[in-house]
C-alpha cells in the first residue's frame, strides 16, 4: 500500500505542478499581451477602426475587453544613463493588468506619465516621481529628433525579466505624438474573460479581415515556449508514472508471497469444499482493498503537499529563470479521478496472476507435508 500510494503521490504532485507552471506562465503573457492581437503584417500603423470587425467585436461583447495600443522603440534617458526600451501606449480600458502587478506608485497614464518595470528602474535608478526623457528611435539619426520628458508615476513586477526591463507604458495619445502616428494606432488588443474562447475568435477574425491585417493569438506569439512546454509534459509523467508501476509489481510479488506462505492453509480450505471461484475470489478481493487503500494514500498525501506548497511556498525557484518566485500547483480533480481510478484497476489486474497461481493448488500435493 505504501509502495502504491508513493508513486500516485508523485505522479499527481508532477501533473499538478505541471499544470500550475502551465497556468501561472499563460496568465502573465496574456496579460501583457493580450488573448489577440490584430496588427498590420509588417508591423506599420494601422486605422483605429477596422472595417468588419465591428459586428465580432459585437457578438462577443460580453466575452472581451478591447482597447487599441500604439508601440514602438525608445530611449529612455535620466540624467547621462539611457537604455532602449518598448514603448506602449495603451488605452484606460487596457491597464487593468497593471494595477495586479503594480509594486510602487500608481496606476496614472494621464498627461506625460509613464509606468516602468522594476528592472529598468533599479538599472538606470529611477523611483516615483523622477522625470525622465523618451527618445523615438527612429529619429535618433536624423537632424529633428522627437522626445518628450515624462514623469514615472509607477514601477510594476512581473517576474518576467524582459518584460520588467524592457517596457515603458503611457497613454495612447502620448505615444501617439511620441512616434507620429497621426491619430493610427499599431493594433488592437482583445482579453477575453474565457482564455478558451481565443481560438474561435481568432478563426472568425482572420476570415473577415484580409491582407494587411495579421490576427495572432497568445499562444502563437510565444508559439516556441508553448510547444515546449507541451513536449516536455509527457516524457516526465511517463517517468513518473515508472514509480507507480514499482507499486504494480510490489503487488505482484506481495500476493504471490502470501500464496506461497498460506499454502497450508488455501489446500485446507480446497479439501473442505471451497470451490477456485471463491478463493480466486479472495486474493481479488485482496488487490483491491490494496489498491483502493494506496490510491486513496497517495492522493490524500499528494493534496497536502499541494496545500503546504501552495500556502507556505516551501520550494522556491529563481523568478528571473522560470518566471515565478516558487512553485505553484494547480490540483484538477479531474486528473486525480482519473489516476486513483485507473491505479486501482491496475491493482487488481496486478492481483490476477498470483489469484491464478492460487487456484492452482492441488489440496494433496498442499497437506503432503502436514
Amino acid at each position: 500500500m505504501a509502495g502504491l500510494a508513493v508513486g500516485i503521490s508523485a505522479l499527481l504532485i508532477t501533473l499538478f505542478i505541471l499544470n500550475g507552471f502551465e497556468r501561472v506562465i499563460s496568465e502573465k503573457i496574456a496579460d501583457f499581451d493580450g488573448h489577440i492581437r490584430v496588427r498590420h503584417y509588417l508591423n506599420k500603423s494601422i486605422p483605429s477602426k477596422i472595417e468588419g470587425m465591428g459586428p465580432i467585436i459585437s457578438a462577443y461583447n460580453d466575452k472581451l475587453v478591447q482597447s487599441k495600443f500604439i508601440q514602438g522603440s525608445a530611449l529612455l534617458r535620466k540624467g547621462k544613463s539611457a537604455e532602449g526600451v518598448i514603448v506602449e501606449g495603451i488605452e484606460p480600458d487596457g491597464t487593468a493588468f497593471l494595477s495586479k502587478i503594480l509594486v510602487r506608485g500608481t496606476v496614472d497614464l494621464k498627461g506625460h506619465n509613464i509606468i516602468i518595470g522594476e528592472r529598468l528602474a533599479n538599472q538606470l535608478n529611477i523611483d516615483i516621481g523622477d522625470n525622465t526623457v523618451l527618445f523615438d528611435i527612429a529619429t535618433l539619426g536624423g537632424s529633428k529628433k522627437r522626445l518628450n520628458q515624462f514623469t514615472v508615476t509607477g514601477i510594476f513586477h512581473s517576474g518576467m525579466s524582459e518584460y520588467d526591463q524592457s517596457l515603458v507604458y503611457t497613454n495612447l495619445s502620448q505615444a501617439d505624438g511620441l512616434f507620429n502616428l497621426e491619430g493610427n494606432v499599431s493594433g488592437h488588443i482583445l482579453r477575453l474573460v474565457d482564455n478558451e474562447l481565443s481560438d474561435k475568435l481568432s478563426q472568425l477574425l482572420e476570415e473577415e479581415l484580409a491582407y494587411p491585417y495579421m490576427v495572432m493569438t497568445w499562444k502563437e506569439k510565444n508559439r516556441a515556449l508553448f510547444k515546449w512546454m507541451d513536449v516536455q509534459r509527457w516524457p516526465i509523467l511517463f517517468i513518473f508514472s515508472l514509480i507507480a508501476l514499482v507499486g504494480m509489481v510490489n503487488i505482484i510479488s506481495a500476493l504471490a508471497m502470501i500464496v506461497i506462505d498460506k499454502t497450508r492453509q488455501i489446500g485446507i480450505l480446497k479439501s473442505i469444499g471451497m470451490t477456485q471461484g471463491k478463493l480466486k475470489q479472495v486474493f481479488l478481493a485482496k488487490g483491491f482493498i490494496i489498491g483502493v487503500a494506496g490510491s486513496g494514500g497517495g492522493v490524500v498525501l499528494a493534496l497536502f503537499l499541494s496545500w503546504l506548497q501552495n500556502n507556505f511556498k516551501i520550494i522556491t525557484v529563481p523568478e528571473d529563470v522560470y518566471f515565478m518566485d516558487f512553485i505553484p500547483m494547480d490540483i484538477h480533480f479531474g486528473h486525480v479521478g482519473i489516476v486513483a481510478t485507473i491505479s486501482a484497476g491496475c491493482a487488481v489486474l496486478a492481483s490476477v496472476w498470483p489469484t491464478m497461481r492460487a487456484g492452482k493448488i492441488q489440496p494433496a500435493k498442499a497437506l503432503s507435508y502436514e
